[in-house]
């Protein structure tokens, strides 16, 4: 029974890792307004595999939670670090020749 749970464990870890790197390449389709059914569905079917795997480990009486290494992939742009504007001095048409 040990095994089948960490069987199911690594399976978990993979399939999370998996998700993320599908999902980060469905982002960039979205931002290239490309077609991303492909991914959308192979994402579901991922899910539906983890929910019933969650569902065996869970009868199997393993309640502790799988740690993944967090591989975020940021989608937003990094916000600027405190832009400073610099102030403008008018200067008259005249003096500018």
């Amino acid at each position: 029974m040990d095994n089948r749970i960490s069987e199911i464990r690594k399976v978990i870890r993979a399939l999370r890792v998996s998700m993320r790197e599908a999902e980060a390449i469905m982002h960039e389709q979205i931002n290239r307004d490309e077609d991303c059914t492909f991914i959308a569905e192979e994402i579901m079917k991922m899910r539906g595999v983890m929910s019933e795997l969650a569902k065996e480990r869970r009868l199997l009486g393993d309640t502790a939670p799988i740690v993944v290494a967090s591989l975020f992939i940021s989608r937003r742009p990094p916000a600027p670090s405190c832009i400073r504007v610099t102030k403008r001095h008018l200067v008259p048409a005249t003096s500018r020749m």
